[in-house]
């Protein structure tokens, strides 16, 4: 009895306690809505609205010319909100919808994206992403003209949401100076370095959180609009930097070479024209742009008989040796305390002058004058690489910038060796930037200036700031000492280890260098080659230096891997440089009878030709601006015909200007051997035959 009373007792409190609650439920629900409503509404606005960052549009990067080198290009996401079309429009033209879709991505039947459409609608769906694929603008142009599309945002409930890719119009040209900046804004080259002036302001704007969590835009008259990044107008000519890319690769590839760099720049200027690096890749298949060699850390490396300008440069500043004076050289081997060091030459030079010794590269004469001179003093020798502005970066404007290393007399690792192996170009590290800046500077007469790629920052037609030629050093050395520095850079063209680039039609001037590659603290036979220099050496226009490093094959030397490609740049760059070269161009000009009352142009690009012709006021048949021409006729009135250059034929490039024969043949995958000056007379492979890749081309210039 006991038990069925406490039974009936619990019962009866459980019964109380659901009661209880059961009413307390309607009471809160009541107590939700009118007491604390407005707090919970504000709330929910709060989770399912939030204004989100719009990105700006990222600025431009332009070479020098105003050639677009990288821009920001608008994608789209297609997306739709299936509620918003009334039921009798939605009824009529879903299928119609449907199939545009199916024919447009190709990845879905009609009746897949009408049943995804369907149940989306049927669900109350407010956002459907239709495909992952970005479309172009001209793609989003087209469908916003399709049915139910054609209805818009609020009418047809399509939502073209903004995508901004970065777009190069020349591709791999520059890559690594161009640069890159990744989703937490780390990269390198302009991209990286300039990045506060390129992305510009964001903007804010309204949107609402949906189910999945995807967002929808809210279009609010809050939004703040963003604000567009500005422009960088770089020093690069895109033609230079084509010719050296081309010319670099062509060797690294023949000599099977690790990496290589070159740097094209203006002597009196410091604006670098062109600026490549290519490595091998790690499957050994190609090259690539994957770090900038010339001014990084990487790049630092012992540069070899190029240092030994400013080796010549103090002995001559000191006045302590003139050019004639005699070097006993011996066998080609001396020794320095427990070290021997020896020349390339077996069995020696025997005795030398200073510019012999400087233009055959003697190690062994020219560390013997610096121990001579310098040894009881090295710290005096040591103050000429501060002189000439060698000790410290020179504040190269793109991120990365590798940071020389001199050894300082007195150090604990200072040895009695130290001086004669540094005046030759060892137990040091320079990157190819900061070589070049020496060479540059005697070139422009003594004036060391800093090298520059950022030529000024641009918003619309406003220059926002501009980047000056600024002087590192106004005098490296004296007069005669840069008289006497040129003389022997010439040399070594003329007599010495660079003979085999010397030209007819210029002077080249510069220095040949080799350096054992030090691995695992062991020196190796494999060899950081070098050519630094400038031209025309009578009146130096550009300085350039070109290093290879672990070419592959017999003599792999400075002279005879690195000076070949300098030439080579430096013969392109004096055939499309009409300053350098005025007769070449002046040739297009040429009428082929003197009874012509128009100027005589056998072919060229449609779009320059047609500026030349309304700056002449000379009338000409409309050529199109994107296609290659060829005159037809030549009367009161020029016509031209289309000279195909697409077809997977050899080009017809007769009539061109060399710089045009080029790009159309380069970009075609084929080899260029040229000779004479003007325009192409004569080519090797017949117009509208097959095309070979990597196929050698001769041109005939006249």
């Amino acid at each position: 009895m006991n038990i069925k009373r406490s039974i009936l007792l619990r019962v009866r409190v459980v019964f109380i306690l659901v009661a209880l609650v059961a009413a307390a439920i309607p009471y809160r629900i009541a107590q939700l809505q009118l007491d604390e409503g407005d707090k919970w509404r504000e709330k929910a606005e709060t989770i399912n609205f939030q204004y989100r960052e719009v990105p700006a549009t990222r600025g431009n990067i332009y070479a020098g010319d105003g050639s677009l080198m990288a821009t920001s290009l608008p994608f789209y996401r297609v997306a739709i909100d299936p509620t918003i079309v009334k039921e009798d429009r939605y009824k009529a033209k879903i299928d119609s919808l449907a199939q545009k879709l199916s024919a447009f991505y190709k990845d879905k039947s009609a009746t897949a994206y009408k049943r995804m459409i369907n149940d989306a609608r049927k669900d109350n769906k407010r956002y459907l992403v239709l495909n992952r694929r970005q479309i172009g603008y001209q793609d989003m142009q087209e469908m916003s003209k399709w049915p139910i599309f054609r209805g818009g945002r609020l009418g047809g409930g399509v939502l073209f949401e903004k995508v901004e890719k970065r777009y190069r119009p020349f591709n791999s040209l520059a890559s690594r100076t161009v640069g890159f900046l990744n989703e937490d804004e780390y990269g390198a080259g302009i991209e990286y370095s300039f990045n506060e002036y390129l992305k510009g302001t964001d903007g804010k704007a309204l949107f609402q959180r949906l189910a999945g969590g995807s967002w929808k835009p809210v279009f609010d008259a809050e939004d703040v609009k963003p604000e567009n990044g500005s422009d960088i107008v770089t020093t690069l000519d895109v033609n230079i930097q084509d010719v050296a890319e081309t010319a670099l690769r062509r060797q690294l590839v023949d000599r099977n070479a690790e990496f290589g760099s070159v740097i094209v720049m203006e002597v009196k200027t410091g604006e670098i024209k062109a600026i490549t690096n290519l490595q091998k890749n790690k499957s050994g298949n190609g090259y690539g742009e994957n770090y900038n060699f010339a001014i990084g850390d990487q790049g630092n490396t012992e540069p070899g008989s190029t240092f030994k300008l400013l080796s010549i440069l103090a002995l001559l500043e000191e006045n302590k040796i003139s050019l004639n004076d005699k070097v006993e050289t011996g066998n080609g081997a001396h020794k320095f305390y427990d070290r021997t060091m020896t020349d390339a030459k077996n069995g020696g030079y025997g005795t030398l002058t200073v510019r012999e010794a400087f233009e055959k590269s003697s190690n062994v004469g020219i560390s013997k004058l610096v121990d001579e001179y310098f040894g009881s003093s090295p710290s005096k020798f040591m103050a000429y690489v501060d002189k000439v502005g060698l000790k410290e970066p020179v504040g190269f404007q793109l991120v990365g910038e590798g940071k020389p290393y001199f050894k300082k007399p007195g150090d604990k690792n200072w040895y009695g060796t130290s001086l004669p192996w540094i005046s030759i170009g060892y137990e040091i590290k320079l990157n190819p930037l900061h070589t070049l800046a020496l060479y540059n500077a005697v070139a422009n007469g003594g004036t060391m200036v800093k090298p520059m790629i950022v030529r000024s920052i641009s918003k619309g037609n406003t220059i926002q700031e501009r980047f000056d030629t600024e002087i590192i050093r106004d005098r490296i050395a004296s007069e005669k000492t840069i008289k006497q520095l040129q003389e022997l850079l010439e040399g070594v063209v003329i007599r010495g280890t660079a003979r085999n680039i010397a030209n007819a039609d210029y002077k080249i001037a510069g220095k040949t260098g080799t350096a054992q590659k030090l691995v695992n603290g062991r020196y190796t036979r494999k060899y950081y080659t070098s050519f630094a220099g400038y031209f025309p050496a009578d009146n130096p226009k550009y300085s350039m230096i070109v290093v290879i490093d672990s070419p592959e094959g017999f003599a792999a030397y400075g002279g005879d891997v690195s000076a070949p490609v300098f030439k080579e740049i430096a013969d392109r760059i004096y055939a499309l440089d009409i300053e350098l070269n005025p007769s070449n161009q002046n040739q297009i000009f040429q009428a082929e009878n003197n009874d012509s009352k128009v100027p005589f142009i056998k072919a060229g690009r449609g779009g320059e030709l047609n500026e030349i012709f309304e700056e002449l006021g000379v009338k000409a048949g409309a050529a199109n601006a994107e296609e290659w021409v060829k005159m037809v006729s030549n009367s009161d009135q020029i016509q031209w015909q289309n000279n195909e250059t697409d077809e997977a034929k050899i080009p017809d490039v007769s009539g061109l200007p060399l710089r045009d024969a080029l790009f159309i043949l380069e970009n075609k995958g084929l080899k260029v051997n040229y000779s004479g000056k003007g325009v192409v007379k004569t080519q090797s492979l017949s117009p509208g035959t097959t095309l070979t890749q990597n196929a050698t081309i001769n041109l005939v210039l006249g």
